[in-house]
C-alpha cells in the first residue's frame, strides 16, 4: 500500500509550490518507506510514498503514460486482484506494458474505458489520475472504502490526500471543528457520517464514489451499490457457491512480492483464513505461512466472560495453529505501553477512534512487521454474514444503529455550552437516512428486510469504522492489511442469502460455518464468536484513570470545552464504572471510555484544533 497526495489549481501556476506537496507527502512516509515521487504540472502537483508489495522496480509513482499527444499521471494507494484479466483485455486491444505492475495496469484501463474504468476493475484502492490534456483531475475510492482517500476544497484549490494529516500540511486547510464536527464526535464516533472528514475544511470520498474536477467544477458520483435481487440457489448450492467465492477471494489476496502473514484468533473466520493461506503455501512450495494472534499480560487471569466476548482466545488459537502447521507468534502486550501508545494512536488515525483498540493494533502490528509486508485479517465477516448478537434479534423497526446503545450517557457528560446539541436526534436521523437507502427485493419477508438492513447500516457505518482503524493502525506501521470478507463479489453474493439461511440453525454466521464444515475443526466451526481480544488488566485501567486524572488537573485542558469535568471526574472516580453502556459497539467500556477521553485531549492538542462553537 501507499500514501497519495496532490493539489490541483485550473487558475493559478503553482509549479512554483511544488514544496507544499513534498510536505504532505512526506507526512505519509510511514504508509510508504520504500521510495518516494512527485509530478509537477502547472496546474497540478502530485505525490507519492511507496509500499513496494508487487514489481518493486516497475511500479515507481507518480506514474506517467502518454497516448498520442496526451499524457496521464496515476498516483495510486491499493492492490488489483484481477490485473492479469484487466491486463489480457488490454492487450487485446492493442496497448503495450513497460512493467508487470498493477498501477500501469490501472492507468492504462483508464487511457482505454475513461471512468468507466472503475467497472472493470477489482481489489482495494484510493487513486488520482491527471489528465493534462483535458485539464481534470480524477480521484476514486474503493467500493467497500477499505482504503482512505479525503479532500478539500478551497478557492480554486482541490487538495487531496490518504491522511488528514497531509491535507493540514496545506497553508489553505485549516484544523478548524464546528459544531457540526462536535455533533459527529459526540453523537456517533467513533463512525463519521459517508463523507465528513470532521474538520470543517475537509471531507472524505465515500466509499464507491469517485470525484472529477475540472473547468465545469466538482462533480460526486456513486459508481457502485449493492443489488437487492432474489436468490434462487437452495441450501447445497448456497453452501458450495460461499465456499467457492471465500477460498478465491483469500487465494487471490494472496499474491504479493514480499512475505505474508495471517493474523489468527482462532476463531471461524481468521481460522479460514489462516487455513486457505497454509494450502497455499504447500501447494506453492512456500515456507511456512507466518501467523500471529495478540494478548496481554497476565490477560487469563483477569478475563471475565459476558455476552459479546464469551471466551478468550489462547486454547483455540494453539488449536489451530497445530491443525494448519503454522509457525505461529503470540504478540503480547504490556498493559502499561498500551496505555502510553494511545497518543500514537490517535496521530495515526487523525481522530479519536477506539481508544486501547487503537493502541493495541498499532502495537500489534509493529511486532508483525518486523517479520511480514502483508497480512490477512478476519475483518468484515461478521458484518456481510450477520455475526453479531443484534443479527438474531427480532425487530419490529430498527429505530438506532444497533451497536449503540450510549447516547443518554454521550448526553450527560456534554460540556454546559454543549447540553443543546441535538445528540439522540442526530444519531437517530443517521440510521433512518441509511434505511431509507437499504436495496430490497419488493415482496419479501419481514425477516429479509431487516437483515437486509442490518447488513446495509453495518457495511455503511460500522464496518467503515473497523476498516479504517485496520488502514490506519497496520499502515502507521507501513504494514499492509488485506480483508478477503471485503470482496465485492462475495459481498455482493452475501447481500441476496435469505435470513434463514444466512443464520442457519439459528446460529450467527450460520451458512458461513457450514461452508467451512469439513475443512476447519468442528470445535473452531461451533466456537461462539469472541471480537478482538482488549484487556482485563487492572494495571491499564489504573494507568488510564491516571492519565486522564493528569488532564482534570491541567488548567489548560481543552477536553473540557466539549466534555464536563465533574462527570470526566466521576468516571475516574469509579474507574469507567459511572459509564455504565458502551460508548461504541461491543468492547467500549469503562476503562476504554476513559481512554477515548484521552484520545479526544490528545487530539485537540496535537493538531490544535481551533473550535468554532
Amino acid at each position: 500500500m501507499c500514501g497519495i497526495v496532490g493539489w490541483v489549481n485550473l487558475k493559478k501556476d503553482i509549479k512554483p509550490y511544488y514544496n507544499i506537496v513534498e510536505d504532505m507527502r512526506d507526512t505519509l512516509a510511514f504508509r510508504g518507506p520504500d521510495s518516494y515521487g512527485i509530478k509537477v504540472y502547472d496546474n497540478a502537483i502530485l505525490g507519492h510514498r511507496r509500499l513496494a508489495i508487487v514489481d518493486p522496480t516497475g511500479g515507481l509513482q507518480p506514474m506517467d503514460k502518454c497516448l498520442g499527444d496526451r499524457k496521464y499521471t496515476i498516483v495510486y494507494n491499493g492492490e488489483l486482484y484481477n490485473t492479469e484479466v484487466v491486463r489480457r483485455d488490454l492487450l487485446d486491444k492493442g496497448y503495450t506494458f513497460n512493467s508487470y505492475s498493477d498501477t500501469e495496469v490501472l492507468l492504462t484501463s483508464y487511457m482505454e474505458y475513461g471512468q468507466d474504468c472503475v467497472n472493470k476493475i477489482d481489489g482495494i484502492y484510493a487513486f488520482a489520475i491527471w489528465d493534462d490534456y483535458k485539464k481534470e483531475l480524477f480521484l476514486v475510492r474503493d467500493p467497500l472504502g477499505v482504503k482512505p482517500l479525503f479532500y478539500s476544497f478551497k478557492g480554486d484549490s482541490l487538495i487531496f490526500g490518504s491522511e488528514i494529516k497531509a491535507l493540514l500540511k496545506h497553508p489553505d486547510v485549516d484544523s478548524i471543528v464546528d459544531k457540526q464536527g462536535i455533533l459527529e464526535m459526540m453523537a456517533i464516533s467513533p463512525q463519521r457520517s459517508l463523507g465528513s472528514g470532521i474538520f470543517k475544511d475537509i471531507k472524505e470520498v465515500p466509499p464507491a464514489y469517485c470525484l472529477t474536477y475540472n473547468e465545469n467544477g466538482i462533480k460526486l458520483r456513486q459508481y457502485w451499490e449493492l443489488e437487492a435481487k432474489d436468490h434462487t440457489e437452495d441450501l447445497g448450492q448456497t453452501t458450495k457457491h460461499l465456499r467457492e467465492l471465500l477460498v478465491d477471494a483469500i487465494e487471490r489476496q494472496l499474491v504479493s512480492d514480499v512475505p505474508v502473514c495471517t493474523f489468527l484468533s482462532g476463531g471461524l473466520d481468521s481460522s479460514f483464513i489462516s487455513y486457505i493461506a497454509a494450502k497455499a503455501f504447500e501447494r506453492d512450495n512456500k515456507e511456512k505461512l507466518n501467523t500471529f494472534s495478540i494478548d496481554y499480560t497476565d490477560n487469563e487471569k483477569y478475563f471475565k466472560a459476558n455476552e459479546f466476548q464469551p471466551n478468550s482466545d489462547a486454547y483455540w488459537v494453539v488449536k489451530m495453529a497445530d491443525y494448519i502447521k503454522s509457525n505461529h507468534h503470540n504478540v503480547i502486550l504490556d498493559n502499561t505501553t498500551l496505555a502510553n501508545y494511545l497518543k500514537e494512536a490517535t496521530l495515526a488515525s487523525d481522530l479519536p477512534l477506539m481508544a486501547d483498540i487503537d493502541s493495541s493494533l498499532y502495537l500489534f502490528s509493529k511486532e508483525v512487521r518486523k517479520h511480514a509486508t502483508v497480512a490477512l485479517s478476519g475483518e468484515c465477516a461478521d458484518e456481510v454474514f450477520g455475526g453479531y448478537p443484534w443479527y438474531t434479534k427480532d425487530y419490529e423497526n430498527i429505530e438506532m444503529f444497533p451497536w449503540q446503545d450510549s447516547l443518554n450517557h454521550r448526553k450527560n457528560i456534554l460540556a454546559k455550552s454543549l447540553k443543546d446539541l441535538p445528540i439522540e436526534e442526530y444519531a437517530k436521523q443517521m440510521c433512518q437516512d441509511s434505511i431509507k437507502k437499504v436495496p430490497k427485493v419488493k415482496g419479501e419477508s419481514k425477516r429479509d428486510e431487516r437483515m437486509r438492513e442490518l447488513t446495509y447500516l453495518n457495511l455503511k457505518w460500522f464496518m467503515i469504522t473497523l476498516l479504517n482503524r485496520k488502514d490506519r493502525m497496520t499502515m502507521a506501521n507501513s504494514l499492509e492489511g488485506r480483508v478477503p470478507y471485503a470482496d465485492k463479489t462475495l459481498v455482493e453474493y452475501a447481500y441476496n442469502i435469505p435470513a434463514d439461511m444466512k443464520l442457519l440453525h439459528g446460529r450467527e454466521k450460520g451458512l458461513l460455518r457450514e461452508s467451512m464444515r469439513t475443512l476447519l475443526p468442528d470445535e473452531i466451526i461451533d466456537r461462539k464468536k469472541s471480537p478482538y481480544p482488549k484487556t482485563h488488566n487492572p494495571i491499564y485501567t489504573k494507568a488510564v484513570c491516571k492519565m486522564l486524572n493528569d488532564i482534570a488537573q491541567n488548567p489548560n485542558a481543552k477536553l473540557f470545552q466539549i466534555v464536563d469535568k465533574e462527570a470526566v471526574i466521576n468516571m475516574i472516580n469509579t474507574q469507567g464504572r459511572s459509564f455504565t453502556k458502551p460508548w461504541f459497539g461491543q468492547l467500549m467500556t469503562g476503562p476504554q471510555v476513559i481512554a477515548y477521553l484521552i484520545q479526544l485531549e490528545t487530539w485537540l492538542n496535537e493538531y490544535n484544533v481551533k473550535l468554532d462553537i
